[in-house]
C-alpha cells in the first residue's frame, strides 16, 4: 500500500483504529473497508475473499503436521521463537506508524501516555482487553474533543 500510494499514513491510521473497534478481526475489517473504498461491495468481497482463502488452506494443512509433531521439543521451541518475531513484527509497525501521531490533536505526549496505560493494564494487570479499550477510548475520545473543540 505504501509503494503505490494507495494511501497516505494518516489516511492509514485512521482506517486501522475504524477497523479495531468495529466487530470481528481487525484485519478482516481492514481489508473490507479498503477493499470497498476503492472498488465498492465488489472489491470488498474479494479484498476480504482474498485475504483468507491461501491461509485457510494453509492452516489446515500446518494443522495435520502439527497433529503428527506435537510433542516434539524442537517444534514447542520453534513456536516460542515465532511469538517473539510477531511481538518485534507488531513493534516495529507501531514505530513505523508513530509519525502520523505528530497531526493527532491530543499530541505525542499524550498518545505515548495512553499506549504505557494500556499496555500496563493489559499485560501487567491482567484487566479484561474490553474494559481497558471502552476506558482508554472513552478517555481519549473525550480528550480529542476537548482539544478540537472550538
Amino acid at each position: 500500500m505504501e509503494r503505490k500510494r494507495w494511501m497516505s499514513n494518516e489516511e492509514f491510521v485512521e482506517e486501522w483504529s475504524v477497523a479495531q473497534i468495529m466487530p470481528g478481526p481487525n484485519i478482516v475489517n481492514l481489508a473490507l473497508m479498503i477493499g470497498g473504498r476503492h472498488f465498492g461491495l465488489r472489491g470488498g468481497i474479494a479484498a476480504v475473499a482474498g485475504l483468507l482463502a491461501v491461509p485457510l488452506v494453509l492452516v489446515l494443512l500446518l494443522a495435520l503436521v502439527y497433529a503428527q509433531y506435537a510433542s516434539d521439543p524442537h517444534v514447542s521451541g520453534a513456536l516460542r521463537g515465532m511469538g517473539a518475531v510477531a511481538a518485534g513484527l507488531i513493534l516495529a509497525a507501531a514505530l513505523k506508524l508513530s509519525s502520523a501521531l505528530k497531526s493527532n490533536p491530543l499530541g505525542i505526549p499524550a498518545c505515548v501516555a495512553l499506549g504505557i496505560t494500556c499496555f500496563i493494564g493489559i499485560a501487567l494487570l491482567r484487566w479484561p482487553l474490553a474494559y481497558v479499550l471502552l476506558g482508554l477510548g472513552a478517555t481519549s475520545c473525550l480528550l480529542a474533543y476537548r482539544q478540537l473543540k472550538p
